[in-house]
């Protein structure tokens, strides 16, 4: 397997005042489809919490096609974009299609594991890391610490008096 698929029906609550799914459905379909092979491989929330560790996304990235509406269904995909050799950082790819096969959209989540008593990043069970593995492709990449460092993350402060 190098591709998990996940399905979905737009809600009405999926949808934003332009009446499509909104941005915020779109974050939210991607967790659920990364949740959804995770239970399926027996890694979800019980065995993270056992683990005592957790997912967080640093970096996320959205290219929209075409728009989708209340009461379609809609397929998204899952594929290891990029993993560290220990498993501890990781990307993956997401693709939006209606069930014609039609690509709506693409999403881009870069994360890592955290230890959650520690709130440090850590490295997930060698049990784990085979199951991701399951989704990787020949393009999947070997990622750093360093990939994480090209990330736009903002390296500035504020005065707080700005605010006023």
């Amino acid at each position: 397997m190098n591709t998990f698929f996940h399905k979905f029906e737009v809600r009405w609550s999926d949808l934003d005042a332009n009446m499509h799914l909104a941005n915020t459905a779109y974050v939210a379909y991607c967790a659920q489809t990364r949740m959804a092979f995770m239970n399926k491989h027996r890694i979800g929330m019980r065995e993270l919490s056992k683990w005592g560790i957790g997912s967080v996304i640093l970096h996320e990235r959205y290219s929209f096609f075409k728009e989708m509406y209340m009461g379609q269904e809609v397929i998204v995909s899952l594929e290891l974009d990029g993993i560290s050799d220990d498993g501890g950082i990781y990307r993956f790819i997401h693709k939006f299609y209606l069930p014609d096969g039609t690509h709506c959209a693409t999403a881009e989540a870069t994360g890592v594991w955290i230890d959650m008593r520690a709130r440090k990043s850590t490295i997930p069970p060698l049990e784990m890391v085979e199951v991701i593995h399951q989704v990787k492709t020949f393009k999947t990449k070997v990622l750093t610490k360093e990939d994480i460092k090209a990330l736009p993350f903002p390296n500035e402060s504020i005065d707080p008096a700005e605010f006023k």
